[in-house]
């Protein structure tokens, strides 16, 4: 087994056990504000405290940096675990079986290999590095879709949005030009239905690094472009995005984001 299969391996069994974590906390949950609008659940720091003895029991020379408040740094190169132990906890917490748990291995800023783990539906998005990407173990590819105006798109807000602010602006600019929008409320999984063909384009200029970090490599191994904000170079320490199943559905969306300053 090649090196880069082994990280692919213990990704996706520390996906699914952070998985079951938090399939044995569902319909128990208890949660509390970190900030305003904001939520974390003892089903979070547990899953996440599962996965880090997985991919850090198999790997302990690697960094790990976690959503809940947890980073280490790495005495292996520029190798460390990106992780999302729970992305879609206001959904999980309403009792809404649309939440996932993702989970990257990057080197620097580049992701070697990701996954996207379901576990309501126990669907498993995975990727490697130049290998292109799975669900189940089948090939995905993302769509054909080259127009916005024929275009299904996705994107996130921030926790706390303010009316009239930029946030509000793109989104209804997009509204207006698109065939259909979409809102999930986890950013894991909408980059996962990029790559699996089913939405066509996603941006978001609030997200995380362990929300993206998995999902990034899915959407480029399955074909698709992802790239920071107008185009540009992507800085996963930064994090906003723009990500299309094709380069000149990419190239639309960046034309009408482009539209709203700030």
């Amino acid at each position: 087994m090649t090196p880069i299969t082994q990280y692919a391996e213990i990704c996706e069994q520390a996906a699914r056990v952070g998985g079951e974590v938090l399939r044995g906390f569902w319909g128990n949950v208890v949660a509390r504000e970190k900030n305003p609008s904001d939520l974390v659940t003892e089903a979070d720091v547990t899953s996440q405290r599962k996965i880090k003895e997985v991919v850090l029991g198999a790997f302990p020379n690697h960094g790990f940096l976690a959503e809940e408040n947890e980073s280490i740094p790495s005495r292996e190169g520029n190798l460390r675990w990106v992780v999302d132990p729970l992305d879609g906890t206001t959904n999980y917490v309403h009792g809404i079986p649309h939440y996932a748990v993702s989970i990257a291995l990057v080197d620097g800023h580049n992701p070697l290999v990701g996954v996207v783990f379901e576990p309501a539906n126990g669907n498993c998005y995975r990727a490697i590095q130049g290998a292109g990407a799975t669900l189940n173990g089948a090939p995905i590819r993302v769509s054909p879709r080259e127009e916005l105006a024929k275009s299904v798109v996705a994107t996130s807000f921030p926790p706390k949005v303010e009316p009239g602010s930029p946030e509000v602006a793109r989104f209804l600019e997009v509204l207006a030009n698109c065939r259909a929008t979409r809102r999930s409320g986890s950013t894991a999984i909408n980059l996962a239905q990029i790559a699996a063909g089913q939405i066509d384009a996603y941006w978001s200029y609030s997200t995380k690094p362990w929300d993206v970090a998995a999902g990034a490599l899915l959407v480029r191994e399955a074909g698709g472009v992802f790239t920071g904000p107008a185009g540009g170079a992507f800085d996963l320490d930064v994090a906003s995005f723009v990500a299309a199943s094709t380069g000149s559905l990419h190239a639309d969306l960046c034309r009408v984001l482009a539209r709203v300053q700030g």
